[in-house]
């Protein structure tokens, strides 16, 4: 969150804030800072009133033609129905602005999308605070979410130049990861690399056999943790934001990674239940299929162990990796026993 940077960090980006809103017609408020991960996020009030997010995207990390590619994706899924930020022009008419290199800044880009109203489903390594019937009322919802989403995708035409990065088996096993390589990371010991190499060529064979045998392949989500699943006040609307990471992949990545940081609470296997029942009350998922979402949770949870890795300045970072690896040949494990 913003209030746990050092000051001399929040002064830089409230300074990068205002040097980005300066392109958007009348804007009124200070912004203010929510998050600071792969983006800083700020909240902004609109000249109309209206409150927006302000998004300054990590130098590097997706350049102009996919973010354009991300705001495009999200504006069809808002059109299709699905409660989903959508991009906010500038005066002139732009979706996303480059901000030039500054004394503080590397060249960057910016962009503002609609306010989604609600609040978080939970936070990763705190208890859900709903009943456990609620849980299970909630995960039909975000399951039934889902499968709108993967069905709006199929439908849509793409533009021309859309691009967005594939969470295939190259992208999530391949020599260069999305997320980094979860088994060459520096800070592993000897027996955790080891373990995670072996574990990497043994995931490739297991990939390659289920896809054979088909699997449901396209746009995805791709980050549907607790953090980015919205639920508005009354808790009868399911709204997805951060579409960050949105790209081409397997739609049971979607599943698993909305599943893998609930797996300690009381009500699991509801919750599980509840997903999958969700998402066939409105769209086709095989027997067959399910019985690969173990698979898909292991390589979700894989990813953590590249993307925290690469950034060892995050608080407990250490600890973290160290939990990530210990959870992942875990799942791993279980993979042959059907626990």
């Amino acid at each position: 969150m913003g209030d746990q940077l050092p000051q001399t960090i929040r002064d830089g980006l409230q300074e990068r804030a205002l040097e980005a809103l300066g392109h958007w017609a009348a804007l009124a408020d200070e912004p203010v800072l929510l998050k600071y991960r792969e983006n800083a996020v700020f909240r902004i009030t609109l000249a109309g009133g209206q409150s927006a997010a302000l998004r300054l995207h990590r130098p590097g990390y997706h350049d102009a033609t996919s973010l354009r590619s991300e705001l495009d994706l999200m504006a069809a899924l808002r059109r299709g129905g699905l409660s989903v930020p959508s991009p906010v022009p500038t005066g002139n008419g732009k979706n996303l602005i480059c901000l030039p290199e500054s004394g503080r800044f590397p060249e960057q880009y910016a962009d503002v999308v609609s306010w989604v109203d609600g609040a978080a489903l939970g936070q990763s390594g705190t208890p859900l605070s709903q009943s456990s019937e609620t849980q299970a009322d909630l995960f039909f919802r975000i399951g039934h979410a889902m499968a709108t989403m993967h069905d709006l995708a199929d439908v849509w035409s793409l533009p021309a130049d859309f691009r967005r990065p594939a969470w295939n088996a190259e992208g999530l096993l391949g020599e260069k990861p999305l997320w980094g390589r979860f088994w060459d990371c520096p800070e592993l010991s000897g027996d955790e690399t080891s373990a995670l190499s072996a574990l990497r060529d043994d995931l490739l064979h297991r990939l390659a056999d289920v896809q054979r045998h088909g699997l449901d392949y396209g746009l995805i989500h791709a980050d549907l943790v607790r953090e980015n699943i919205f639920l508005t006040a009354d808790e009868n609307q399911v709204a997805f934001i951060d579409f960050d990471d949105a790209g081409y992949g397997f739609r049971l990545f979607d599943l698993a990674t909305a599943l893998l940081k609930n797996r300690q609470e009381p009500a699991y296997a509801d919750i599980e239940s509840a997903l999958i029942a969700g998402y066939r009350s409105r769209r086709g998922l095989s027997d067959a299929a399910v019985q690969s979402l173990p698979l898909f949770m292991v390589l979700r949870s894989l990813t953590y162990i590249g993307w925290l890795a690469e950034r060892p300045e995050i608080p407990n970072a250490a600890e973290r990796l160290s939990r990530y690896v210990a959870e992942s040949l875990e799942l791993a494990r279980k993979l042959d026993t059907g626990a």
